[in-house]
This record gives C-alpha cells, structure tokens and sequence, in this order.
C-alpha cells in the first residue's frame, strides 16, 4: 500500500510536448537522470517536484511543512486513514495498523500466499503461454488480501470490480474515460458500495468473531481508546485501492525486466536465494508507483530552491532511487545488492504500511514462478510493451515458455 502516484518531469518550463513527457511512463530511468541534477524541479507556477536523494528525502521526512492532508476524491466521503491523516492523529491509527503488517506476522501468511500462487501458475502453466497481466498479476494480490480479512475465494470477483470502478472507472463507462463528470459518477457509486460491502462484512465480525483483520479492528484499543465504525469504513476502502493494485504494477514490471533481461532471470532461477536482494533491486531500479504528492504549507527552501506555501509537490521517488550521490553505480542493476537504501515505499512517517506485505507477495512469487517456469520470454508479435498512464505498469504482458 501506499501514496497517490505522482508523475515527473525533467524540464523547467515545458512546452506542450514536454508537458506531455512528463506522463510517458515507457522508460523513466532516461529521464530521471536529468531529473535528479536539478535538485527541484519547478515544471509550472504552483507545482515542484523534488528529484534528488537530498531533497525527496527532506519533503518525505518533514511532514510538519509539507502535508498530506488535502482532498483526493476517489470515491471516498471521508479522509482515506492513514494516507491522508498527519500526526498526532497519524500515530494513532499506525500504532494499530503497523503490528497487522509486522514481518512475524507475515511470516504467518507466507503459505496461503505461496497456495495462492500457484493457485493462479496451475491454470496456465501446461498452455506455454498467458496474459501474465490479466491471468496473475491483477488477480494474484487480490486473493492474498481475501486472505488477511477472512473472506472466501468467492469474493474475488467482487473485489476486482470495486476496485477497477475506482481505479479504472472507463470499464464500467467508457466515456469516463474523457468525461471527468461521469468518471465522478462511477466512483461515488462505487465508494458507497466499498462502504456498504465493508459495512457489512463488520456486521457479521461482530456477531462472529474470527482471528482476521476485520475482527482486529473491531476489537482493537489504543490508549483504552476503540477505532469508530467510520475509522473503520475508512482504512478498509484504502487497503482495497492502494493494497490491490500496486503490487499488480509492480508484478508487471519485474516480469517485463526478467523476460527481455534473460541473464537476470537465469540469476534468479540458478540462484534463488538472491530473490530477497532482487525484489529490493527490482523496487528500485522499476519503481511502479514512481511518486507521492504533497502541499507545502508554508514557505521552505528544499536544496536551494524555495518552495512557496500552498505548492503543490509531485516527490519523485522513481528519480531519488537513481541518484548517484546515494549510489555511485544507481544505473545498474545488480540483483545481488547489499546495500539498498531504496524509497519506492516513501519515507518519514508515511512509509508505506503494507511493505513487508508486498515484499512477501513479491518473493513468493519470484520462488514459485521459477520453481516452475524457469524459461520464459516476451510472445512473439507482443515485443513492444504498453506502459499506460497513472501507476509505472504493463498492460497485456504476453509470456511463452516451452511447453
């Protein structure tokens, strides 16, 4: 789980075409090192994008100066808890969720989400071939989740609608796709039925507790202090959002990199204890969610650059991973680092809550998938990769293998 994505861009004042640019998602790492030199950008009146190390890093860590509390409408009525609550409210709500997503307790998971894996590998393994966008990686992460809150295998379906209805809102109306007011439309409808499905699901918890998520939250107390049903409501509609779709990104761009870079992939298959050391690398060196937003909320000077009050800022996490006063050698990918002082989960007090969770999912997957399919490549005819708008992710990835 994690920010809202933020896009970036290497120019000070762009033309239209540079503009566009700053959304084209095809090979970031290119335009990133031109990023990062400039310290912070200043794209347009109104709008900063922190590209260094040193100044991601500032913003990140002074959360004090530059907030994450404004409005994102993605169908959601009330601030989605934690992204867009501050300290000292913040700390409250961590300090119940952070133990959910403790390594231990992903420990715990770790054979219902290698099942679930494979559960996904059987239905295509004997055909050489699959969608590996549409037949694991957007399904994979959502059955893990089904998981962690106790829900059956049933509900999947339901899950990926809830979810593409906030996040992809043109598959239940095509003109969402241009037309701001009816994607307004499709998401409202489709936040009050994420409400009223969670709504639900806690009515039952409490006539029939279990040992999952939902029954934690129902039971858990800070401070002899009890999260309200709303608080609830709230956490729940972002787990679903954040949760699902960024490790299905993620998914989708390690397997481009393993399929057309063969010498990695025979690394991982040879050798698969580096797969830890690999996701870290592949984190960095992809970085699917590519930034986060925030405002300033007074005057600051960030590297030199003085950051107006009420800027928005679109933090490139994608170019701070690639800075090479971090690391002298950040344009190569080295499966086997050490040290990786990454920030594709953020940093400061809004690091992503579920890292340990998708690192799991991540590693499960790497092991599983060449356990099984050792060889594989892009599909002939499919060589040219689609990365769309929004989160760093590969639409229709076609594998082959041999059968």
């Amino acid at each position: 789980m994690t920010d809202v994505e933020s896009s970036t861009s290497d120019v000070v004042a762009p033309d239209a075409a540079n503009f566009a640019a700053m959304f084209d998602l095809t090979a970031p790492q290119e335009r990133y090192a031109g990023m990062v030199g400039e310290g912070v950008v200043m794209p347009m009146p109104g709008m900063a994008i922190p590209a260094s190390r040193e100044a991601v890093d500032t913003v990140l860590r002074h959360h004090e100066v530059f907030t994450s509390e404004f409005g994102f409408d993605l169908g959601n009525t009330r601030p989605l808890i934690p992204l867009s609550v501050d300290p000292p409210k913040h700390s409250k709500y961590r300090k119940i969720l952070d133990p959910l997503f403790a390594p231990k307790r992903m420990d715990e998971q770790e054979a219902d989400i290698a099942v679930r894996a494979n559960h996904f590998i059987d239905e295509f393994v004997e055909k050489g071939e699959c969608n590996f966008t549409e037949e694991f990686a957007e399904l994979f992460p959502s059955s893990v989740f089904l998981g962690l809150m106790g829900l059956p295998w049933e509900e999947l379906d339901t899950f990926l609608r809830l979810r593409d209805g906030i996040l992809r809102p043109y598959l239940v109306d095509p003109e969402a796709q241009t037309d701001p007011e009816k994607r307004h439309v499709v998401t409202r409808a489709t936040g009050q039925e994420i409400y009223a499905y969670f709504g639900g699901c806690l009515d039952e918890r409490e006539q029939r507790p279990t040992n999952d998520i939902l029954t934690h939250f129902l039971t858990a107390e800070i401070e002899g202090e009890k999260l309200t049903r709303e608080e609830i409501l709230d956490i729940c509609f972002l787990f679903l959002i954040a949760g699902l779709d960024t490790v299905s990104d993620t998914l989708t761009c390690f397997y481009a990199h393993l399929a057309t870079h063969p010498e990695h992939r025979r690394l991982i298959v040879e050798n698969p204890d580096i797969i830890p050391s690999a996701v870290e690398e592949l984190l960095r060196w992809e970085t699917p969610v590519p930034g986060v937003v925030r405002m300033a909320t007074e005057d600051y000077e960030v590297c030199g650059v003085l950051i107006p009050a009420g800027t928005m800022l679109s933090v490139s996490v994608g170019a701070a991973n690639l800075d090479t006063a971090e690391l002298a050698d950040a344009f190569e990918v080295h499966l086997d680092r050490k040290v990786n002082r990454h920030l594709s989960f953020g940093g400061g007090v809004h690091r992503c809550l579920g890292s340990h969770l998708a690192r799991r999912e991540l590693r499960v997957t790497l092991r599983e998938w060449h356990r099984r399919i050792p060889e594989y490549s892009l599909k002939p005819g499919h060589e040219q990769l689609e990365y769309p708008p929004g989160l760093r992710h590969v639409k229709d990835l076609t594998l082959v293998w041999p059968g």
